[in-house]
């Protein structure tokens, strides 16, 4: 609670009292859907409510919503020519490094058949 407010915080002085902190917010209208990504895994926040909040220049965004999370797949990752499923199975059939097992993809464009089959004859 604010300061010199009293019980009740009433909308109108608290957005003024916001105001005067350099304290600005705004909602962002007809969101459909919010992804975060990370190097793993995808987060999608359905029918997204967002709410801006900007404090001397740096921008906090507050996301509410119906989650669900998913892996990311080569499919979903821009320019990836393999996954960690597919750096998984190649050490699994050739029992050789993670190194050599990225290595290998990397040679062969992702290919996990010729990926294996590089190692394998090597």
């Amino acid at each position: 609670m604010m300061p010199g407010m009293g019980g009740r915080v009433n909308p109108r002085q608290m957005k003024q009292a916001m105001k005067r902190m350099g304290i600005s917010t705004e909602e962002i209208h007809d969101v459909e859907e919010v992804i975060i990504r990370t190097a793993t895994t995808e987060y999608v926040i359905k029918k997204a409510e967002v709410t801006v909040m900007a404090v001397q220049g740096q921008k906090t965004y507050q996301i509410v919503g119906e989650t669900e999370s998913r892996p990311r797949t080569r499919e979903t990752v821009p320019g990836a020519l393999y996954n960690e499923e597919d750096v998984k199975l190649v050490i699994e059939q050739t029992s050789c490094t993670r190194e050599k097992a990225v290595e290998a993809l990397k040679a062969t464009d992702g290919e996990l058949a010729e990926a294996i089959l590089k190692i394998m004859s090597s």
